[in-house]
């Protein structure tokens, strides 16, 4: 049915990926909310027909569910509005908060669903069985497995935290509704009133498909590294310039699906020509922009790589470094030469949790360095890098 409506609602022609993005989440925001209401209506009639409390409380689960949808349907219609004064950077991360609502009222609709099954145990009575109601829960179950199916489908397509975390609901909801399922019929077959313990296995099913959720949601809230995958890619591009001898400091920035921006430092030959150079630069942050999707920003790092002394005592350095731990980089490396001792000053790069602190390995380096010469003296920073 998605595929069948995309072809009319989301046309790939005269689209930019990110409008064709937010037709395809709001598409699946609008499905959602007319399948949940049809499954709200079948469940709560099936429910009232057989005095079922674990029937009902999944009734309005899937009612929950249709106000999920029309959560996940606003956040992309937010998150697709263009910067403004207020929010220079975009309305992107609008989907992480959609994301976060959605997996908001999944929690509290496992909180609700708990406290009526506790009642339920306390005071258990048989549901009236009816063919009719495991009908319309088996249909139900069906349509859930649907849902799940293509939400996680395009939300994986689409990096979509808001599609990713209502595939997860659905997923719930199918495991809830066979569960009901399948304490209806015990009850009818074999006389036992489980009715409110399978409502507490339900609301168990839906609390931590909540807590999934909200965790997928929150995390690049709060700000998480880029994948490794990206990173060797803005590596390889940057690097594949002649004029680019090694890059450092990268910071990656999420605004929301499809709008990061990347900062990094270039080093280049500080012999070249600054025109040259910059012209140079302004093509790799337009390369970074087509090929990644990406907002750069580099900052040029002149090296001294026709200086041989230099270079040698560098590559010295680095050995000394790598020694400690293979990890780590060195970058920014100058020599100021004194008449009593050449000071070597540089940066070393680790990763973010190393497993040394930062003036262990200044400690470290510098003694390595003592040990190569007595009359040098490292001046060393450190900074961290994804790893």
């Amino acid at each position: 049915m998605i595929s069948f409506l995309a072809r009319f609602f989301c046309k790939p022609e005269g689209r930019t990926p990110s409008q064709l993005r937010t037709a395809y989440g709001i598409l699946c925001g609008a499905v959602g909310i007319g399948l949940n209401l049809l499954l709200f209506a079948g469940k709560f009639f099936a429910g009232t027909l057989s005095g079922s409390i674990a029937i009902t409380a999944d009734a309005f689960n899937n009612l929950s569910d249709a106000g999920s949808s029309v959560v996940t349907l606003l956040g992309f219609r937010i998150a697709a509005k263009m910067p403004d004064p207020g929010h220079p950077f975009g309305h992107g991360r609008a989907e992480y908060l959609s994301g976060l609502a959605v997996s908001m009222l999944i929690l509290l609709m496992g909180v609700e669903l708990a406290k009526e099954s506790v009642g339920k145990i306390l005071h258990p009575t048989l549901v009236d069985f009816s063919w009719l109601v495991i009908g319309i829960l088996a249909v139900s179950i069906c349509v859930k497995l649907y849902m799940a199916v293509y939400n996680r489908s395009i939300g994986k397509r689409l990096n979509a935290p808001a599609l990713l975390a209502a595939a997860t609901d659905s997923l719930s909801d199918c495991v809830s509704t066979l569960a009901v399922l399948l304490a209806t019929l015990v009850g009818h077959f074999s006389g036992i009133a489980i009715d409110g313990w399978v409502g507490i296995l339900v609301a168990l099913f839906i609390l931590k498909g909540g807590i999934d959720a909200a965790k997928d949601t929150i995390d690049p809230l709060l700000g998480t590294p880029p994948t490794p995958e990206f990173v060797r890619e803005v590596q390889e591009l940057v690097l594949a310039h002649r004029e680019v001898s090694g890059i450092h400091d990268l910071v990656v920035h999420d605004y929301g699906p499809g709008r990061v921006m990347i900062s990094l430092h270039a080093e280049v030959p500080a012999s070249g020509s600054v025109m040259e150079l910059h012209d140079t630069i302004d093509n790799i942050e337009q390369e970074l922009h087509r090929k990644l999707g990406c907002e750069a920003v580099i900052h040029m790092d002149p090296i001294a790589d026709d200086d041989g002394a230099t270079a040698a005592v560098r590559a010295q350095v680095e050995e000394l470094v790598n020694c400690i731990d293979p990890v780590m980089t060195l970058h920014d490396f100058r020599m100021v030469p004194g008449p009593t001792h050449t000071n070597l000053i540089f940066d070393v790069a680790a990763p973010f949790g190393f497993r040394l602190s930062d003036q262990e390995i200044v400690r470290q380096i510098c003694a390595l360095v003592q040990s190569l010469d007595s009359r040098y003296n490292a001046v060393v920073h450190v900074d961290h890098i994804y790893s």
